[in-house]
């Protein structure tokens, strides 16, 4: 597959047309929460990367960058409540036909959607333990991936974690093969393909990154890009944590 080769910065995602079908739209956000559950690992990431900074005694603030439909920090809001544990999220989307599908649904305890930029919540002085993005980085040419990890690092005062597809060859065909048979009425199979074009591979992204980041592939086809700024991955890879 020569044609992903590079990436296709021109691709455009039907749903990020402004005047795209309104009702596929409404089925692809809907269809996102089965969809990111079965590739973007989530769950995995919550036990593994997040949950560990969360604070034992007091409430956990999280900042969920490019929110789209919602799911991710729905999901994000249930498994903390299942744990126990007070989450704080703020879920964010410039898009408002995101924001109205995000608000459409029951509240959560705790999840507040705001539509933001990452920058502008900078500019407010705001942050936040834990600043998470998913499906991100392929909408970004290189000078706006290295503007989110700046504004990252100001917003995020424990972890940053910014999680998105790699770019390769088998994933597009499994992707294509996979959903073939299904989400003919939304904009999932054709968006997820064309998002695979323009996603970056692991060695692309590590070209971009900036001092105290760290790229490291996922499972599934994934690219994680993260920032400690609390010093946790360092005092866990010197061996002072139970985990190590």
């Amino acid at each position: 597959m020569g044609f992903l080769a590079q990436r296709n910065i021109l691709a455009v995602e039907e749903m990020d047309r402004p005047d795209c079908d309104p009702q596929r739209l409404e089925r692809t956000y809907a269809q996102f929460g089965l969809v990111n559950a079965v590739v973007a690992g989530w769950r995995r990431l919550y036990r593994r990367d997040l949950l560990p900074r969360f604070s034992p005694t007091g409430s956990t603030t999280l900042l969920d960058i490019g929110c789209g439909g919602g799911d991710v920090a729905r999901s994000l809001a249930r498994w903390a409540a299942r744990d126990g544990l007070e989450l704080r999220i703020m879920a964010t989307d410039p898009d408002p036909r995101a924001l109205a599908f995000a608000l459409a649904h029951p509240s959560l305890p705790g999840l507040e959607f705001r539509p933001t930029l990452s920058s502008e919540l900078v500019a407010e002085g705001f942050t936040a333990d834990l600043v998470i993005s998913n499906h991100v980085l392929h909408h970004l040419p290189g000078p706006a991936l290295q503007a989110l990890m700046a504004d990252s690092e100001a917003l995020a005062t424990r972890f940053a974690l910014h999680n998105d597809l790699q770019r390769s060859a088998v994933a597009y065909a499994l992707f294509s093969a996979g959903t073939l048979p299904f989400f003919h009425r939304s904009f999932i199979r054709a968006d997820g393909l064309t998002s695979l074009r323009r996603s970056y591979t692991t060695a692309e992204l590590r070209q971009l990154v900036r001092p105290g980041w760290r790229v490291r592939p996922g499972a599934l086809f994934r690219n994680l890009l993260s920032y400690d700024a609390s010093g946790y991955d360092a005092h866990r890879s010197a061996g002072h944590d139970r985990g190590a």
